[in-house]
């Protein structure tokens, strides 16, 4: 998956069509800016917190790497950091290595991820068919949450809450509104993306 700092329809630098290409044909390439939106330098610091969402292993990366303000990013969304060491040599993983001194969990193998991850839950569904989403009896009475409320009311953890409160919002269950925060979508809303 690229997440990129300019809007899907247009690769930056232009060199990279090509791989841009091979991404989407196995992959995804996505972004949060609207179509014609030009890459600026703002827009590479608003794609690494995405990319800090993502992901949790920074493989490679300079002293002043982007990748170094994404494990920024995820150590204050309380994601644990982890990073592949490298050439000593070629100054290329310097970061990843300032990262491993700084309490990085060192990944050599997948085995070090699966270690510190675990398996991926089986998510139980509602207990019956037409039963609520528990998740969503938390937004029924008109109020709002941020996503540090959801958890700690829902006792979910984010890695797994947010797919849900994605779902819920292209389903047109809930709206996110100002502030990051989740409400109850209104009787009869239309699910987000299928406006004509």
């Amino acid at each position: 998956m690229a997440v990129l700092g300019s809007s899907v329809d247009i690769v930056y630098p232009p060199e990279h069509t090509g791989l841009a290409t091979d991404v989407v044909r196995r992959g995804a390439v996505v972004s949060e800016l609207p179509p014609g939106t030009m890459p600026r330098p703002s827009h590479f610091t608003l794609r690494n917190r995405l990319i800090s969402g993502l992901s949790r292993v920074v493989v490679e990366a300079t002293e002043r790497s982007g990748s170094l303000i994404t494990a920024r990013l995820a150590l204050e969304q309380g994601r644990e950091v982890m990073a592949v060491p490298g050439n000593a040599l070629s100054g290329r993983n310097r970061g990843a290595h300032a990262l491993i001194k700084d309490g990085a969990k060192l990944v050599e193998t997948v085995d070090d991820i699966l270690e510190e991850i675990g398996p991926a839950p089986v998510e139980e569904g509602p207990s019956c068919p037409g039963a609520e989403d528990p998740v969503l009896r938390y937004l029924a009475r008109g109020d709002s949450y941020d996503l540090d409320e959801l958890i700690a009311l829902s006792g979910i953890d984010g890695p797994r809450l947010l797919p849900r409160l994605l779902e819920h919002e292209f389903a047109g269950r809930l709206a996110r509104i100002a502030g990051g925060r989740f409400s109850r979508a209104a009787e009869g809303a239309r699910p987000r993306g299928l406006d004509p």
